[in-house]
């Protein structure tokens, strides 16, 4: 059985220096916003080439946290229109709605299952206050083209960035006081997951948003931690949702490894994109640079239950991301939206095979043999 997803493999690589840091946590009994949280956010905000990162507690509560604290800063206010593709996972939609704010999906591109700049540019109105990109699958979108409609219209621009820890544009992208042009500094303001299965994972639920803007970072910082800056002080209405002490020192360790990872996963999918020639199978586009970090390898099938029943009879796992679109999430049906044939088509035929990191030669050719059989 090849698994679609091996996370005992992947950290299991680890595992001495965790016992070492989980030791370190149990002696130091310093559990909360501790030295370990300060040092990971350090380091991923260089990584990112951001001047802040500020953990929290998961994705889905940064993203939300980003916007409730654009809010406060009166960038944004309750009811603002946000523009977010309709093919993203629903945590995107869900950070929207619980500020208060107004999703308006907009179709993807079809090749890159990214948001469509055009359709962007058709869904503008006077109420459209932000943009929210999603670099869906590990591939980020097009962030020049994005970015000089923000700037025209003078709206924000954030990224969610859960699925694309490591990216790098290939671009002359123009973004104030960037030092490097990787997902989380490609706009205002920047969400990371590091669930376990991203490509910077931890051993639970994790967050933190990336940003260069000093007042936005110290409201987030006051906003992850009950709306404080001083213990017992509550400046402003905040949340509970603080990256934890031992997820971060985890998180550090495996910081160091995730450009090698990384690699790992675009040899691989070179490999697939060179050597699975089966016409009942569309692949994904790569533009074969650092802008695709493979956190999932996507293919499209006519047949999806055919495709996967055959999977399964080989021994091949898989995951499906994703089955539902947002707007047909009953949980969103009171956003009343339009029907969206090229989301439509993406989420009924998408299928992920596997790809990590610690996938073996014979692994990968094994897919290749059994998808070309298809």
């Amino acid at each position: 059985m090849i698994k679609f997803l091996d996370l005992h493999k992947i950290n299991a690589r680890f595992e001495t220096d965790f016992q070492e840091q989980f030791k370190l946590f149990l002696d130091t009994a310093n559990y909360i916003l501790g030295n370990e949280v300060e040092r990971f956010e350090s380091d991923f905000a260089t990584y990112c080439g951001t001047q802040y990162c500020i953990g929290t507690a998961n994705g889905l509560d940064a993203l939300t946290l980003i916007f409730r604290s654009f809010i406060h800063l009166g960038k944004l206010q309750h009811n603002d229109e946000i523009i977010v593709p309709a093919n993203t996972y629903i945590a995107s939609v869900l950070s929207i709605i619980n500020a208060g704010l107004k999703p308006v999906f907009v179709e993807p591109d079809l090749e890159t299952y990214t948001i469509s700049p055009k359709e962007i540019e058709k869904h503008m109105t006077q109420n459209t206050k932000a943009i929210l990109v999603v670099h869906l699958y590990g591939q980020l979108a097009d962030m020049e083209a994005i970015n000089a409609i923000a700037k025209s219209n003078n709206i924000l621009v954030i990224e969610d960035a859960a699925q694309a820890h490591g990216a790098v544009a290939n671009s002359n992208i123009q973004i104030p006081n960037s030092i490097n042009m990787k997902a989380g500094n490609l706009g205002d303001a920047a969400a990371f997951s590091f669930y376990p299965s991203k490509n910077l994972g931890a051993l639970g639920d994790a967050g933190a948003v990336t940003t260069n803007d000093v007042d936005l970072a110290e409201t987030l910082k006051m906003m992850r931690n009950y709306g404080s800056s001083t213990k017992y002080v509550n400046e402003i209405i905040g949340f509970n949702s603080r990256l934890d002490e031992l997820q971060a020192a985890f998180l550090n360790i495996k910081l160091k490894h995730l450009d090698a990872d990384n690699r790992k996963r675009q040899s691989i999918a070179k490999t697939y994109l060179q050597e699975i020639k089966n016409k009942k199978i569309t692949l994904p586009f790569y533009s074969d640079t650092k802008d695709h970090v493979f956190h999932v390898f996507v293919v499209r099938v006519a047949d999806r239950s055919g495709f996967v029943a055959f999977l399964e009879s080989h021994d091949i796992g898989y995951l499906i991301h994703y089955p539902i679109p947002p707007h047909q999430q009953k949980a969103l049906s009171m956003l009343k939206q339009n029907s969206f044939p090229i989301t439509e088509e993406i989420h009924k035929s998408v299928v992920s095979i596997p790809i990590s990191p610690v996938m073996t030669k014979d692994e990968v050719d094994t897919v290749i043999k059994v998808l070309n059989a298809y």
